[in-house]
């Protein structure tokens, strides 16, 4: 089950009952905003203990349609990389 930002947003209002919800929902989107806006100047996003999201170029390539067989150009393209914290990793794995 993925969590979606509505779900996100219900429980930190379930977990801080103190803050009305439009000011958690205004400091969410102020908080992806910046990563977004980081990512597309090209910088590095890391959150400690989390992980690091990065943006890696794609070179423009010459591909085939399997359905078809026709060759086909693919752009130069940017494409974001996550790489999660050791920390997470063996949170994940129940290694801790």
């Amino acid at each position: 089950m993925a969590i979606v930002k509505s779900k996100l947003l219900k429980k930190l209002s379930d977990n801080y009952p103190n803050f009305l919800k439009k000011n958690l929902e205004k400091s969410l989107n102020i908080f992806l905003n910046e990563i977004k806006l980081a990512l597309y100047k090209g910088e590095n996003v890391e959150i400690r203990d989390f992980g690091t999201w990065s943006i890696n170029d794609q070179k423009a390539r010459l591909s085939r349609n399997p359905k078809t067989g026709e060759k086909i150009n693919i752009p130069k393209k940017r494409k974001i990389r996550f790489k999660m914290s050791k920390k997470l990793f063996n949170k994940i794995n129940n290694e801790e």
